[in-house]
């Protein structure tokens, strides 16, 4: 089994700044990628910035300049800089990983955080 666990979200005033977390564990033998998506209250989730393991990272345009992601081994971190009240939404972590025993690389979820700007 493969669980990836989320923890950094709250609430914060606009200008603000939080750090969201997000481990894998379980029976993983590689990730080839992991990244932050969101999805505010009646939005389709939307993709906020990935990051391929040794490779290049992606940001949402609305992101750019305010937010970072980095990875150290199997965790990944989305330092949220400049939030806006449009950043309000639940943050999922999101990871391909290859389990032992098999070829494929498969997308794994979190469970979601909050975050809320407002104030």
């Amino acid at each position: 089994q493969v669980q990836l666990v989320e923890s950094g979200g709250g609430l914060v005033q606009p200008g603000g700044s939080l750090r969201l977390s997000c481990t894998a564990s379980g029976s993983i033998n590689r990730i080839n990628a992991m990244g932050w998506y969101r999805q505010a209250l009646g939005e389709r989730r939307e993709l906020v910035a990935t990051i391929t393991i040794g490779g290049p990272t992606k940001y949402a345009d609305s992101v750019k300049g305010r937010f970072t992601i980095s990875n150290a081994e199997n965790t990944v971190i989305l330092q949220m800089n400049s939030l806006k009240p449009e950043d309000t939404a639940v943050y999922y972590c999101n990871a391909a990983i290859r389990r032992y025993f098999t070829t494929r690389y498969l997308p794994y979820w979190g469970q979601g955080t909050q975050v809320t700007v407002s104030s």
